[in-house]
């Protein structure tokens, strides 16, 4: 057999390379699509069998609790914080994540949990239900499968609540706090517990829903106009300056609660309070305002990390609330495709909001008890 002439070979090996540029970039352009494909259940969710309910009634159902929640001790700080976590299991097996989730778990205790429970830890003790949280896959995707996960979520979260108020709470003032995925459930706490409920609305310190889209025409309770106001909300989604595509994301694709369904924003403008401010306001705040941001990731639970100064600015545009980027390296995202799409692994606002919610807890208190007004004789 004649040999085949070199130019025939080098045709090949040309040819070759070509198809392995054009798959590489073939797999960049579509390496989301690529990424969210592997963690895709791969079931509808009407079929799935999801994991066994929490039982709140046990330690192991709470990833965080005090350790005689019953009890009060004289070192404790004045309030409880309930803490809804973000999310912390990517997918793939499940549309919603079994408590027990050991990667999951360790996500939560070192990065999750430092940074974003770790600023409240001065202003009451901490509270944090573990839950069949729906995956970071439902967070890509706007799927109906992906809702009804989401929304599957809330019982877990709303059970949990109930429990810490029957059993834990004994009449203390309380603040709630979220963060993406647990704001979004902790957003219908506020409705359907919270602000219909006289006797919670006097406890009631004040809520954070942090990375969190809330309708500003139809917030569950009043929105935060001013610091040391107690019993309001204080919610935002925040965008790098100079990042329009992902300040049109969060107008786009956030999810928002509508008659305890998930549905879209539709046009409608989002809540913006500014860490900086304490207020809901488009006023626009200098990075000389900032107290204090920090990386507490694989510190250890309670410890207080180091505070990094006037690190952003920040202002309030169409809802969304627009942050310039740190100088720290230590304030930059970080990890695999999976970790860059849950909460940063750090705090922008760290002291801000360890500063905030002490004031909300403190005006509450100082506050004069409502009169008790008896019904007229008949």
């Amino acid at each position: 057999m004649a040999e085949r002439p070199k130019g025939f070979k080098r045709g090949i090996a040309a040819a070759a390379l070509v198809i392995m540029a054009v798959l590489t970039v073939a797999a960049f352009i579509w390496r989301d699509d690529i990424m969210r494909n592997g963690l895709d259940p791969k079931e509808p969710f009407q079929t799935y069998d999801p994991p066994a309910a929490p039982d709140y009634s046990g330690r192991q159902a709470w990833a965080l609790l005090p350790a005689q929640p019953q009890t009060v001790g004289p070192k404790d700080p004045p309030a409880d914080v309930f803490f809804v976590s973000p999310t912390t299991y990517d997918g793939g097996a499940h549309w919603n994540a079994p408590i027990d989730d050991a990667k999951a778990d360790r996500v939560f205790r070192e990065v999750m949990a430092p940074n974003y429970a770790g600023p409240f830890v001065r202003v009451g003790r901490i509270f944090a239900p573990r839950y069949r949280q729906a995956s970071l896959y439902s967070l890509t995707t706007l799927r109906e499968d992906a809702r009804e996960a989401r929304q599957f979520a809330y019982g877990d979260v709303r059970d949990a609540f109930r429990w810490y108020l029957d059993q834990d709470n004994g009449g203390r003032p309380f603040v709630i706090v979220g963060v993406e995925q647990g704001g979004t459930l902790a957003a219908r706490l506020l409705a359907e517990m919270v602000a219909s409920d006289p006797a919670l609305r006097a406890r009631f310190a004040g809520a954070y829903l942090i990375e969190t889209v809330v309708p500003a025409d139809a917030p569950p309770v009043p929105t935060c106009v001013r610091p040391g106001q107690p019993g309001c909300l204080a919610a935002w989604a925040s965008a790098y300056e100079g990042d329009p595509e992902r300040a049109q994301t969060i107008l786009d694709r956030s999810l928002i609660w509508r008659d305890g369904q998930l549905e879209n924003l539709h046009g409608r403008v989002p809540v913006c309070f500014n860490p900086l401010l304490g207020a809901t306001t488009d006023a626009a705040a200098p990075a000389r305002l900032s107290l204090g941001a920090a990386n507490a990731s694989g510190l250890e639970w309670g410890a207080r990390p180091a505070f990094l100064t006037r690190q952003v600015a920040a202002r309030c545009e169409k809802g969304v609330l627009r942050v310039s980027r740190p100088r720290s390296p230590s304030l930059k995202p970080t990890g695999s495709w999976a970790d860059r799409r849950k909460a940063a692994p750090y705090n922008l606002f760290y002291a801000d909001l360890e500063a905030d919610a002490k004031a909300r807890v403190a005006a509450l208190q100082a506050a004069p008890a409502p009169t008790k007004i008896d019904p007229p004789s008949p």
